[in-house]
């Protein structure tokens, strides 16, 4: 009788590797856009908080994303990557992200805000 040494299907694996992959995503967002609002951050405490989170993300390899909330999150950290390695001011990343990190929020606002707003259509008649 042979075992198998894998006992999750590949489309099991993708769906855990996704769900792992947008929840990396999302704390990485949360964790930069405290620090951003903490004025006391200094660009190391940042970089390294950042970069840590980043570094477990790219751990899960390639993962496909279908919503423009994930994929949009996922842009802003390899945009993000690029100005933390080359940007020498946490002033100026800090204003020039703060709006991007609220753009993310409002796309991701948005979608909640259609489902309720289709709910509320179907209560009404």
């Amino acid at each position: 009788m042979a075992t198998s040494s894998n006992k999750y299907t590949p489309k099991q694996i993708a769906k855990y590797k996704r769900q792992k992959c947008i929840g990396l995503l999302e704390k990485t967002i949360r964790n930069v856009s405290k620090m951003f609002r903490d004025e006391t951050t200094t660009k190391e405490q940042l970089r390294k908080r950042f970069f840590w989170l980043k570094q477990k993300i790219d751990a899960l390899g390639h993962v496909a994303l279908d919503s423009e909330y994930n994929k949009a999150m996922k842009q802003y950290i390899e945009q993000l990557a690029l100005t933390l390695e080359s940007m020498a001011n946490i002033d100026a990343i800090r204003k020039s992200n703060i709006s991007a990190i609220n753009r993310i929020q409002k796309i991701k606002n948005a979608t909640s805000y259609k489902k309720e707003k289709h709910k509320n259509t179907l209560i009404n008649e």
